[in-house]
Order: structure tokens, then C-alpha cells, then sequence
């Protein structure tokens, strides 16, 4: 299926929010809607989270989402799951293949410990979920284990996570209904120590179908 067969909505129905590079954003999705992330320029990880509207304890399980699926990686079809077993959106449209959701968010603590004390003072995707989260009510304790949309992690022969240079190309996008009603955050990677954004954080688009 190529990419343009793959292409069913109209994006002039849609609500456009175009997300800077490094940056967060957060919304919302009603149940029956639908969310776009584009990789508008290609090789850029999107960290994403996805809470209930209705009670945000509830939230995206990767752990559950792998056991359910029966597959390490996000792709077309998966049904993301909750902490409390519930499918909260399901995969429509993918024209990467497969995204991680096991290699978890940057922070400046992890980009300290694996890149050197002199990275500590860059911007990290925890500090944009955290001040993504705040609009909602959220706090620190309640960022969990993440998608990384469109990022390349294999796991090796040995059984570690490798982070890899990624497979999306400019205008690949990644598409999901949503089951409920649910906060999506983002953070818009701001990594430049490893390849998860070809060294070069670019900005991304995200649609919202509200039906």
C-alpha cells in the first residue's frame, strides 16, 4: 500500500497545529476523532503519551499495549491499551511500519549519565511532558513509559535496545482513532546526542478529527 493510497481524510476538515522543533504540545481527542502526526521533514522521533480525559490515573500502558499486541513495536492495526486494560486508540494508518515503545523519554538526568555532565542544561522530552502535563492537572509522578513515534530502536542479538538512524521520510505520518476520550501530549524530541533525530530536531504537523 503506498503512501498516497494510505491518504483517506481531508486534511481541510481537520484542526492543523504545526509543533516547533524541540517543542511540546497537547490536546485533546474525543471518542470517534482521530489524530495525524507527520513527520513533516523525515527522522524525527515524536514522544507521545495518551491519558483518559475522563480520569487521567488512567493512561497508555506500553507494557500492556506489547502483550496485548503480541509485538514489540507500534504499527498498523495495534490498539494501544491502558493501565486498566481498556483499548484507548487503535492504529488506522501507518506508513513507517513500526515505532518504539520501549526505549522510554530523554531527560536531562539520562542525557547527563549517557552523554556527559556538559549535555545536563539541554532540553529534554520529560521536561516538555511535564509542562505539557501541567495544563491538564498532571504531575511529574504521572509521566509514564511513552510511544516513540517513528523512531528506529532494533533490539539487538543480545537483547539491548539499540537507537539507530530512522526510517521516516519527509511527509510519513502516523494515524489513530481514538476509543475514548483522551489528552494526547507530545513532545517534539529535542535529542541531538544520538541519531533518534538524525542530529537535527526538525518541527512536525499534527491534524485532529474531531470525527
Amino acid at each position: 500500500m503506498t503512501m498516497q493510497d494510505m491518504t483517506t481524510r481531508d486534511l481541510s476538515t481537520a484542526t492543523h497545529h504545526a509543533v516547533p522543533a524541540t517543542a511540546g504540545w497537547s490536546g485533546t481527542i474525543p471518542a470517534g476523532g482521530a489524530i495525524r502526526i507527520v513527520d513533516t521533514f523525515g527522522l524525527q522521533a515524536v514522544d507521545t503519551l495518551f491519558y483518559s480525559a475522563a480520569d487521567t490515573a488512567e493512561r497508555y500502558s506500553s507494557q500492556d499495549t506489547v502483550q496485548f499486541g503480541r509485538r514489540a513495536y507500534v504499527s498498523q492495526d495495534t490498539k494501544l491499551i491502558s493501565n486498566r486494560g481498556n483499548v484507548m486508540l487503535t492504529v488506522t494508518h501507518d506508513t513507517v511500519g513500526h515505532h518504539d515503545t520501549s526505549a522510554g523519554a530523554c531527560s536531562v538526568e539520562s542525557n547527563t549519565v549517557r552523554f556527559g555532565h556538559e549535555t545536563r542544561h539541554l532540553h529534554a522530552c520529560r521536561e516538555n511532558f511535564i509542562t505539557e502535563g501541567a495544563r491538564w492537572g498532571l504531575q511529574k509522578r504521572d509521566i509514564a513509559p511513552n510511544i516513540n513515534f517513528f523512531m528506529n530502536v532494533p533490539i539487538e542479538p543480545d537483547g539491548k535496545l539499540a537507537i539507530v538512524d530512522g526510517l521516516s521520510e519527509p511527509g510519513h505520518f502516523v494515524e489513530l482513532v481514538a476509543e475514548m476520550d483522551v489528552i494526547c501530549l507530545i513532545s517534539n524530541c529535542p535529542q541531538i546526542n544520538n541519531p533518534c533525530n538524525g542530529f537535527n530536531p526538525t518541527p512536525i504537523d499534527v491534524y485532529i478529527w474531531t470525527a
